[in-house]
């Protein structure tokens, strides 16, 4: 049997984190025969009863040390867990992670990541020191192979696939629309429903009064429904149940926490998604809803690209005045984005499926065309 160890951003009640968990874990046993994976969690019984994993506590020494030290293999992500613009300590952990299983002498592979930005000098020559010493490098989008190919990590160990998420089947719309009806949205009369999801540790408090005011002039000028939908739980309710202050009954808030299929299937629904959270607009993408993306970070351009099409703005130069206008053209192209949407996504599910052939060569039951 081979012993799995996954690190990443999980038990957070992030939608996005858990979402790259369950299509890690999926593709892990559908493209590997007896498998046994342990995943590292900050509720190691929540994910275990989620994903039919063993979990152990993240933070405990003792478990991680115990996890690696009888596994075969750690994988490292997915997600944005090499960099330290969100905190400076968080890339310690995850690297530690890493040498604690460079000390055992098991193989380390970094799934799908996106990598950086790295600004402390010695967190990045700390980072880059030890990805020169794992297996395989893969990273989610260019942007991340530039940045490590200028701090002299090669192109020999690295490869481009795509956000893990991507791979994700889309689920029945009876259950988001069941979701949507219990929280008091209507779905009766006849208006386009529109799916907002706000990232909710943005730091520019200006975005807050012009999302509030796009918003207001969708529902003034289309008669819009608005559904706020908060991604991360815990970090994104506040500024969501501040929109829905200010708006009132003009706007729908999920206070609900839901699982990946859910939240896809809300998604579903949607006429039209706008997004500030980036695994927003790959559920919008899973599913098929035009989106318009609001940049807060390089990794939503990336994607953005990714699927040929651009972001409206960023957070930083976003007014509510531009919204009425980016809604008008994307409805009007929309069977356009959509073949857009399907044509890439295909493109990157087949990148995807290499994860699981180098995979498998660590392990010894896939043959390299080395």
């Amino acid at each position: 049997m081979h012993k799995i160890v996954i690190s990443g951003y999980y038990g957070f009640n992030n939608i996005g984190d858990e979402s790259i968990l369950k299509s890690v874990v999926e593709n892990l046993r559908d493209g590997i025969q007896d498998i046994e994976i342990t995943v590292l969690s900050q509720n190691p019984q929540a994910t275990a009863d989620k994903f039919g994993v063993k979990a152990e506590d993240r933070m405990s020494p003792f478990r991680i040390i115990r996890s690696i030290a009888q596994a075969e293999l750690l994988i490292s992500g997915g997600g944005s867990l090499l960099q330290d613009v969100t905190s400076r300590k968080s890339i310690l952990y995850y690297l530690a992670v890493i040498w604690i299983a460079l000390f055992f002498r098991k193989k380390v592979f970094i799934y799908s990541q996106g990598i950086g930005p790295v600004n402390s000098g010695f967190n990045r020559k700390l980072m880059i020191k030890t990805l020169k010493k794992v297996d395989y490098i893969v990273v989610r989008d260019e942007g991340s192979r530039e940045y490590l190919l200028e701090y002299g990590i090669t192109d020999e160990k690295m490869i481009v696939t795509a956000d893990p998420v991507i791979r994700l089947k889309k689920p029945e719309l009876r259950r988001g629309k069941e979701i949507l009806c219990r929280a008091g949205f209507d779905f009766n009369e006849n208006r386009p429903v529109v799916g907002i999801a706000v990232k909710g540790n943005i730091k520019e408090r200006d975005f807050l009064e012009e999302i509030c005011s796009g918003i207001k002039l969708l529902t003034e000028k289309y008669n819009a429904g608005i559904v706020l939908i908060p991604f991360h739980f815990s970090e994104d309710m506040p500024i969501t149940e501040e929109i829905e202050s200010v708006l009132g009954k003009n706007v729908t808030c999920i206070k609900e926490k839901y699982l990946t299929e859910e939240m896809l299937s809300i998604i579903g629904n949607m006429d039209l998604l706008i997004g500030v959270r980036l695994h927003s607009l790959i559920h919008a993408a899973i599913m098929e809803v035009p989106m318009i993306g609001i940049s807060y970070d390089p990794k939503v351009n990336s994607f953005l690209k990714s699927m040929d099409l651009k972001a409206m703005c960023s957070v930083y130069d976003f007014k509510g005045e531009y919204l009425p206008e980016e809604y008008e053209k994307v409805m009007a192209n929309k069977e356009q984005i959509l073949n857009k949407v399907r044509t890439h996504k295909d493109i990157l599910i087949k990148k995807l499926n290499n994860n699981e052939v180098l995979i498998r060569q660590l392990l010894g039951e896939e043959k390299s065309d080395e």
